[in-house]
């Protein structure tokens, strides 16, 4: 099957989120299953700054946008044995961030993912590739459904080509004024209720969900958390209504890229039949942020992005509490610069039973993978979550809230004995993520206990394999629906 994933990210070119790292697994497990897979996203400047190899492919003819007329080329790159087209257009995409400051978006960013979209859609038939499902991710690539179903976009080379939406974080919907419609130069006739406007404004990922022959979701409980008025962001009613077009699908992760027997990044390697270098990695950390070196202390660990949604106001009300609990807390990340601010400020309080760090740095979050013993994630919700994934595999004990893929991959004793993995508390409160946490506490001061549960979780299975096979299944769902 010819398959076309288009994204605004792809690790290892460039990356904000999770969506980079699904963007950048899923086509190489789908190439591993047999299947013609290619990847389109933008030529950013940090993908310009590395050399990545790429060749020079084609000039695309101008795609005319609100009277104005804008060029672009594609190139060509490899990630591992799936071709990569970048698109340059260098007044969109060549600046610092993928999509705005650390302050604001871009104003523009309309106008960058309209081109986008127009781009794409013109370049398949320039190279030859024409996709019998076009797999597009988030509000970035919403209007590409649409411009597919509308008749002054329609092109003929698609008439087969089914699409898939994939919804990463609905929390993201790509709102912009209504005025955009002509700057975009999309027909009028789409910017209704039943199409692109949303409350007085158009919506990117409404496009996407209202046009995709199918949409997935990044979990099966995210699929049904999404659909209820407390988590729908607004768009449970608009979901519910395609709920026979609505599948969720674990997203999964790289074993051969998180695997603490090969990382590269550890000095001391483990596996689940030999755990002997976690502690060595543990006492390596604790040296490196200037803990106290202690390899019976508990240690906490966080790894995410410092925003409201992964629940860090729990962790600042639960502080002085965690504390007294005498575990030592490590955080990495960055994100809201008043989140960030304030947990700087609590971090320097006690420098040596706390580190907190306020960077993206890939080999540090590996030696915390590695080196702690739990893994804290009181996210408000999470749509599958990586970092949990990753945590289990180096058999760091996830403790997180129960919601959306979090709810589908880490199991508490008091759940599921016979699949236990972790700690799981449903309520967003304080006492009930203390709670959860007390019990991880009591349970790591069994060791034998402790070492059933880290072993239940490394030998866990959340490959992309099992994923691919089941987007696989849906992709041909799509060209059913799509010849309906």
């Amino acid at each position: 099957m010819n398959i076309l994933l288009a994204a605004s990210e792809v690790a290892p070119f460039a990356k904000t989120g999770g969506l980079a790292d699904v963007a950048g697994a899923l086509p190489r497990e789908l190439h591993r299953l047999g299947h013609d897979v290619r990847i389109f996203m933008p030529l950013y400047r940090c993908v310009r700054e590395r050399d990545f190899g790429l060749s020079l492919l084609i000039d695309l003819p101008p795609v005319e946008m609100g009277g104005a007329s804008y060029s672009g080329r594609l190139w060509q790159g490899q990630l591992q044995d799936v071709p990569v087209y970048f698109l340059e257009q260098d007044d969109f995409f060549d600046r610092d961030g993928l999509y705005g400051t650390s302050q604001q978006d871009y104003a523009d960013n309309a106008l960058r993912f309209g081109f986008f979209a127009r781009a794409l859609l013109a370049a398949l038939p320039k190279v030859g590739f024409c996709p019998k499902v076009l797999h597009l991710n988030d509000w970035q690539t919403g209007l590409v459904p649409a411009l597919l179903r509308s008749t002054r976009d329609a092109n003929p080379f698609y008439a087969d080509t089914a699409t898939v939406m994939t919804v990463h974080n609905l929390g993201y919907q790509g709102l912009f004024p209504a005025q955009v419609v002509a700057s975009l130069a999309l027909d009028p006739d789409l910017f209704t209720m039943d199409g692109l406007e949303y409350y007085g404004q158009l919506s990117f990922l409404k496009s996407g969900v209202v046009y995709a022959d199918l949409i997935t979701t990044v979990s099966e409980t995210y699929c049904a958390e999404i659909q209820t008025p407390r988590m729908g962001h607004g768009f449970d009613g608009i979901l519910r209504a395609r709920a026979d077009r609505l599948l969720g699908v674990l997203n999964g992760i790289d074993e051969q890229l998180w695997d603490p027997q090969h990382d590269p990044a550890l000095i001391y390697p483990y596996s689940a039949a030999d755990l002997s270098g976690k502690s060595a990695n543990k006492q390596q950390l604790q040296k490196e942020l200037g803990l106290t070196v202690d390899p019976d202390v508990p240690m906490l660990a966080m790894v995410t992005r410092l925003a409201s949604q992964k629940g860090l106001d729990l962790v600042e009300l639960a502080w002085d509490a965690l504390l007294k609990r005498g575990v030592q807390l490590v955080i990495l990340g960055s994100g809201d610069k008043k989140i960030m601010d304030r947990i700087e400020h609590l971090g320097s309080l006690n420098p040596d039973q706390v580190a907190v760090r306020l960077a993206f740095d890939d080999r540090l979050a590996r030696l915390i993978y590695a080196g702690s013993d739990m893994f804290l994630m009181p996210s408000h919700y999470e749509p599958c979550g990586l970092g949990q994934l990753i945590a289990l595999r180096y058999g760091s004990v996830p403790v997180v809230r129960k919601t959306g893929g979090l709810a589908d991959t880490v199991f508490d004793p008091q759940d599921k004995a016979e699949q236990a993995n972790g700690f799981t508390f449903s309520q967003v409160s304080v006492p009930a993520m203390l709670s959860a946490i007390d019990r991880a506490l009591v349970m790591y001061r069994v060791p034998e206990k402790w070492l059933q549960l880290v072993k239940a979780g490394m030998q866990g299975d959340f490959s992309w394999r099992q994923s691919a096979l089941r987007y696989v299944d849906f992709y041909q769902k799509a060209v059913e629906v799509h010849h309906e």
